[in-house]
């Protein structure tokens, strides 16, 4: 009991002392479609630090802020890393909710650099790395800031760092996390933290969430990046932090399907180590170590994978996963023999046991489950067989 009064104690002395975020009067965020100068670019680090999140963003004129330190063990390789970018002050570090894996490196943090003001959900917890923490910003008089939904961190002039989210009254750690939409120029990037598919809906009804890049929440874990949010964000490039063996099972296989369904490139810190987004505010690269391509997410098995329907009335065809493991779908082909008309499918997994259908003539659609060839008509009504072939041109199933 004294340990919670304490850190409620400590918490009350924060909140009267610390500083407050600038307010904005809107919180949907709006992409800028201004230019920017390719003088100045901005680097947003994805650390490879395990299971758990740290993000190092470079702004385009020399401030710094680290969002979360993964856990204690990875705190020593955060501060290697900021100062193998010589990294002498942090202008804010925020702590977006008070999980282990996300504020534990912190301490490494707070006893190694200079740090101008620190943001934290407010979310009061009674673990003992949670205390140390506070406890640290406590005797180093650092400003502690617990910010509102719609405000601004001033971090750079040429940046719009908002808060989507904060969870300073939750019940639930992860839905007290901090979510941040980072613009500079027309490239967004959008922080998820540990935020669930009930905080995604939240940030749906009140904010325009569509984002250049997206780290998904909670490591790609089933409890967060729903269908809707996929859809409404819309990313061109997903990262997934998280640790490689991890017990979880992170990231799951069905976000990661959503995330093809869409193209998404998707790169996980396991598989490709640290990663870097930089942009210029109008286009970006994505670098890693020593591998630039995205994480290879499904895989290639093809046992099981046949050509279950066809309608060539309806000019529709199944194609099922009958197997035990997701297989990606990228560049596969599905052959009208008929016509020797062929569809390419984009890069997409099919999971065990489900089964996806692809569309065409005037009732073609495009959505869950759904992939739309063409509103032209690719099948014979009066006899069509159908191949399906893998990425190397194998056949895998067909159908009389």
């Amino acid at each position: 009991m004294r340990k919670i009064v304490m850190i409620i104690c400590i918490c009350i002395v924060f909140l009267l002392c610390g500083c407050t975020i600038n307010q904005q009067a809107n919180t949907t965020i709006e992409t800028s479609q201004t230019p920017v100068g390719a003088s100045n670019k901005m680097k947003v680090h994805f650390l490879d630090v395990g299971q758990g999140d740290s993000i190092f963003v470079q702004s385009p004129n020399g401030k710094n802020l680290l969002v979360d330190g993964s856990t204690k063990d990875a705190g020593k390789e955060v501060v290697a890393y900021l100062k193998s970018h010589d990294v002498e002050k942090l202008d804010y570090v925020v702590a977006t909710h008070p999980d282990a894996d996300h504020i534990g490196g912190l301490i490494s943090v707070l006893n190694s650099i200079s740090i101008k003001n620190f943001v934290d959900s407010g979310k009061v917890h009674t673990s003992q790395t949670y205390e140390e923490m506070l406890q640290l910003i406590l005797d180093k008089n650092i400003p502690f800031i617990v910010p509102n939904i719609g405000d601004a961190i001033p971090l750079d002039d040429d940046l719009d760092i908002t808060v989507l989210n904060v969870g300073e009254e939750s019940d639930d750690n992860n839905e007290a996390s901090i979510v941040l939409k980072v613009t500079y120029g027309e490239v967004s990037y959008l922080l998820m933290g540990d935020a669930d598919i009930r905080i995604e809906k939240e940030i749906l009804e009140q904010s325009n969430v569509k984002s250049t890049v997206l780290k998904a929440g909670h490591h790609g874990s089933d409890t967060s990046s729903s269908e809707d949010f996929i859809q409404a964000v819309k990313p061109e490039v997903t990262i997934l932090s998280y640790g490689k063996d991890n017990s979880y099972g992170h990231p799951d296989a069905e976000v990661k399907s959503r995330l093809e369904r869409i193209s998404s490139q998707i790169y996980g810190t396991a598989v490709v180590g640290n990663i870097v987004v930089e942009t210029d505010g109008v286009d970006y690269n994505v670098l890693t170590d020593g591998n630039v391509e995205p994480t290879e997410i499904a895989d290639t098995v093809t046992e099981g994978i046949n050509i279950s329907s066809k309608d060539l009335r309806g000019e529709i065809v199944g194609i099922t996963n009958s197997g035990g493991t997701t297989v990606s779908l990228k560049d596969w082909q599905l052959v009208s023999v008929a016509g020797n008309q062929t569809f390419k499918f984009p890069n997409i997994s099919l999971l065990a046991g489900e089964t996806i259908y692809v569309t065409s003539g005037p009732e073609a659609k495009e959505s869950s489950g759904y992939l739309k060839w063409t509103k032209g008509q690719m099948w014979r009504n009066d006899g069509d067989a159908a191949t399906l072939l893998n990425s190397k041109g194998e056949v895998v199933s067909e159908f009389e």
